[in-house]
C-alpha cells in the first residue's frame, strides 16, 4: 500500500510529468536522428507512430505548464489515447511487414492528417513520409523499429494503468 501511496503522490508532482515529457521527447529526437542522421526515411506508419508519440509529449507538457487536477485528467486521457493508438499502429505496421500478401503489404503514400492540420505540409522534416512500409533494415536485438515501438507504447500504457490504479487505491482520482 505504501508503494501505491508513493506513486499516487508522485503523479501529482511536476517531476513525474517531466519524466513522461522528457522520455517521449527523447524518443522523438531519436526518431529524427534516425531520419536525418542515419538516412532512415520514415514511412506513413512511422509518421503515424511519431504523431502518437507527440501526443505523449503533449500530455506531459500540458501538466508541466499547468499542474491542476483538470489538466492532469486531460493529460491522462491524451497519454492513454496516444499510447493505445501508437500500439495499434505499430501492430498494424508489423502485420504489413510480415504479410505474404503483396496487396496487404503496402501503405498510403501521403499522411491522412485532418485538412485543418496538414502536419506533413507544415513540418515536412518531421511528418513527411518518404519511406517504404516494408523497409525493415534497422534491427536491434533481432527486432525492427515497429516491434520496438509496439513495446514502447505498451510500456507507456502499462505505466499509465499502474499510475491510475495507484490513484484509485489511494482514493485520489486526479
Amino acid at each position: 500500500m505504501e508503494l501505491f501511496h508513493g506513486l499516487s503522490s508522485w503523479a501529482e508532482q511536476k517531476s513525474a510529468w517531466l519524466v513522461l515529457f522528457l522520455s517521449a521527447l527523447a524518443l522523438e529526437l531519436t526518431a529524427l536522428y534516425f531520419q536525418h542522421g542515419m538516412g532512415l526515411e520514415p514511412c506513413i506508419m512511422c509518421i503515424y507512430q511519431r504523431t502518437a508519440m507527440w501526443g505523449i509529449v503533449l500530455a506531459g507538457a500540458l501538466v508541466l505548464l499547468a499542474n491542476h487536477p483538470l489538466t492532469r485528467l486531460v493529460g491522462y486521457a491524451i497519454w492513454g489515447y496516444s499510447a493505445v493508438r501508437g500500439f495499434l499502429i505499430a501492430s498494424e505496421h508489423i502485420e504489413i511487414i510480415e504479410s505474404d500478401d503483396p496487396f496487404f503489404g503496402t501503405c498510403e503514400i501521403f499522411p491522412n492528417f485532418p485538412e485543418w492540420a496538414p502536419l506533413h505540409e507544415w513540418l515536412p522534416a518531421v511528418f513527411a513520409a518518404k519511406g517504404d512500409c516494408l523497409e525493415n533494415s534497422w534491427q536491434f536485438m533481432s527486432m525492427g523499429m515497429a516491434e520496438w515501438m509496439q513495446i514502447i507504447f505498451g510500456v507507456y500504457f502499462a505505466t499509465l494503468v499502474v499510475v491510475l490504479l495507484s490513484r484509485i487505491i489511494d482514493k485520489k482520482l486526479f
